[in-house]
């Protein structure tokens, strides 16, 4: 792929509506609500916002992808790498910068940009 890479790290809660509402890296099918789910990850951001440094520490505790093993990271990623909710949000953020929830197929995101 070409064009304009980011870099970005996550923390994702999963519910029910998810487009795969299983945590494969913690073996257990998802069984909060869409609404939980918004609601967690707002409270995780309210967490996180005044101190980025313990970003890393929360998703591996308690993001829902298998990015936890690496403190939320996703690496690189161009334009078209990433569903389209989630890579607007990220391509629109400073490096450095916190996003608000973002809802896309696969759950509730709060993204930080790393790069």
């Amino acid at each position: 792929m070409q064009g304009k890479s980011v870099r970005a790290s996550h923390i994702l809660l999963k519910s029910t509506q998810s487009r795969n509402p299983y945590d494969r890296f913690r073996d257990k099918q998802i069984t909060r609500s869409d609404a939980d789910a918004e609601k967690g990850i707002r409270e995780i951001r309210a967490q996180v916002e005044n101190n980025l440094n313990l970003f890393a520490k929360i998703a591996q505790e308690r993001s829902e992808c298998s990015s936890c093993q690496k403190g939320g990271d996703l690496g690189d990623f161009t334009r078209g790498q990433m569903q389209k909710q989630f890579e607007d949000v990220a391509f629109a953020l400073k490096v450095g910068e916190l996003s608000q929830p973002v809802k896309s197929d696969s759950g509730w995101h709060i993204i930080l940009r790393t790069g």
